[in-house]
């Protein structure tokens, strides 16, 4: 018996790539952004480590030129989610009680993979699904996606020695199970990253999972299955269930062994789930562990003191990067009367000096918003503003379908703090900029922190250390990310866990511990070594 403690100790963080002209890895990449671009793949459901072709089928296009078809993926049906179930509970009978750390090397083989042997295939099919630029899709599709499972089997080491005290009579000691039951993984288009760690954080303490993933983000979605099987990944541990999401869903959530969901998405959803849960609390075996990012309304406050070239630069790039497809981008800025002028100056030049296109153009900063759906939500967002007396567009504004779903950055300039766009989520590339006066600093503040019910990321800018300060706890429960003097996006795995409170999710924090241990339930085992011989106690006796 192998009897040896282990302790995985911090990684390092995956080193990003330049892919500058020319170099290895550039040419890989547009190689593979070549064969996948001229080839369609068929993307069956996988339950229980076989590939399941239902014949409902839907197509994948890429956003930025959709008229082109990338694959086309089979839907499950009731049926399926009903064997993805059973799959998922016979697997847990194995998966949670093998040793950990040949879960955690499953994991770490797939990191390794995806660093050397599927780079190229991981991130191009990022770019080309979900119309990512190369460095977007390497911090996410790449590195983050490795970040989370080097990291999960670091964390995973640190929970297990979490052990309580013994006494000289007795041997105690903490086992950490598995959640009785499934999971059930509902992932996101933007990040194929959060769709292996919504998946892969839970199967490092031993559970299985049901995983839907979004339907826009197939593709790279389905290679992220096939690794983690070449990594060893056995059969049933995670369950790729493609398909509609009430169909699903309503599977799903009825069953008795409905053990946690893990899930990235919309704060409707979230919603929906929690409250289709509370419905059902009697036929579960156990209460269900909630855990949701939702999304946010995030937020730049310009103090007096800032410096008007670097809150430019920070708000394009966090309110730009990835068309705003980020739930951390910032949507809404604050800023005084007497910086204005300069910083208004520098964003219409920077935001109308932004080239969008295709992403294999790679000198395009912007490519295309997700899909139609997504394109005539923003674009309604955008001639609101138009129609408005309230407000004034600066840049951008524009918008067009006819090839990809492209709109170019746009900048709303509003004399109402309150205006629809500074409170509602678009999820797309506008940002909207209320101007208040300097002698106004607490009002601004104030209507900062009270006009959207979220709570995920927000940043401040200025020099004045002592009034950031006193910013940062004036903000204390208004973003569970903040940010000094920097965009209130990129949060890196290990450096800074991610996630919100208020209407942006449980704050359980991916990419750090506290994640994990929502994956656990905690058994503590007492072993008396000489037991009572009566029931009395001493004092009795006298």
């Amino acid at each position: 018996m192998n009897n040896a403690v282990y302790n995985f100790q911090l990684p390092e963080n995956e080193r990003i790539y330049d892919y500058l002209k020319g170099s290895a890895e550039r040419v890989a990449l547009d190689n593979e952004l070549k064969r996948q671009a001229t080839e369609e793949v068929e993307i069956p459901l996988i339950i229980n480590g076989k590939e399941i072709y239902t014949g409902v089928t839907q197509n994948v296009v890429m956003p930025h030129n959709h008229s082109v078809v990338l694959a086309k993926y089979h839907m499950a049906t009731e049926k399926e989610v009903k064997l993805a179930i059973d799959s998922a509970m016979n697997a847990h009978k194995v998966w949670s009680n093998l040793a950990w750390t040949v879960r955690a090397s499953i994991l770490l083989k797939a990191a390794e993979l995806m660093a050397t042997k599927y780079r190229a295939l991981l991130s191009a099919s990022t770019m080309l699904g979900q119309s990512k630029n190369i460095f977007q899709s390497e911090i996410d599709a790449v590195c983050e996606t490795i970040d989370f499972l080097k990291y999960n089997a670091s964390f995973a080491s640190r929970i297990y020695q979490i052990q309580p005290k013994s006494a000289f009579s007795q041997l105690n000691r903490m086992e950490f199970r598995a959640l009785e039951g499934f999971v059930f993984a509902v992932s996101p288009f933007n990040f194929t990253s959060i769709a292996s760690n919504l998946n892969m954080a839970p199967v490092m303490m031993g559970n299985t999972t049901v995983w839907k993933p979004a339907t826009t983000a197939i593709l790279s979605n389905y290679y992220l299955m096939k690794i983690f099987m070449e990594a060893g990944l056995p059969a049933g541990v995670i369950n790729f269930v493609p398909g509609s999401g009430p169909v699903i869903g309503n599977e799903v959530l009825q069953s008795k062994d409905l053990a946690g969901i893990h899930f990235t998405g919309s704060n409707g959803t979230f919603n929906h789930l929690w409250g289709t849960v509370s419905q059902n609390l009697p036929n579960y075996k156990s209460y269900p562990r909630l855990v949701g990012e939702t999304g946010g309304k995030d937020f730049i406050f310009v103090h007096p003191s800032a410096d008007a070239y670097e809150v430019a630069v920070n708000a394009v790039r966090g309110s730009f990067e990835y068309q705003g497809q980020k739930c951390s981008a910032s949507s809404r800025m604050y800023v005084p009367k007497s910086l204005w002028p300069s910083i208004k100056k520098l964003l219409v030049e920077m935001a109308e000096d932004i080239k969008m296109g295709d992403v294999m153009d790679h000198k395009n900063f912007m490519n295309a918003v997700i899909d139609n759906k997504s394109y005539t939500n923003i674009v309604s967002y955008i001639d609101y503003a138009k129609s408005s007396s309230e407000a004034n567009i600066i840049a951008g504004g524009t918008y067009d379908d006819s090839v990809g779903y492209f709109i170019r950055p746009t900048i709303i300039e509003t004399t109402n703090p309150r205006f629809k766009s500074m409170e509602e989520e678009i999820f797309g590339p506008v940002l909207t900029v209320f101007v208040y006066e300097d002698k106004d600093l607490d009002r601004a503040i104030e209507l900062c922190d009270t006009t959207s019910p979220y709570g995920l990321t927000g940043a401040i800018f200025g020099k004045d250390r002592v009034a950031l300060a006193s910013l940062c706890d004036k903000f204390r429960y208004a973003a569970g990310n903040f940010y000094f003097n920097d965009k209130p996006t990129g949060a890196i795995v290990g450096l800074q866990p991610f996630g919100g409170s208020r209407a942006s999710g449980t704050n359980d924090k991916a990419g750090g511990e506290f994640n994990l241990v929502r994956w656990v339930s905690p058994r503590t085992i007492k072993e008396t070594f000489v037991s009572p011989t009566d029931y009395r106690y001493p004092y009795m006796m006298e």
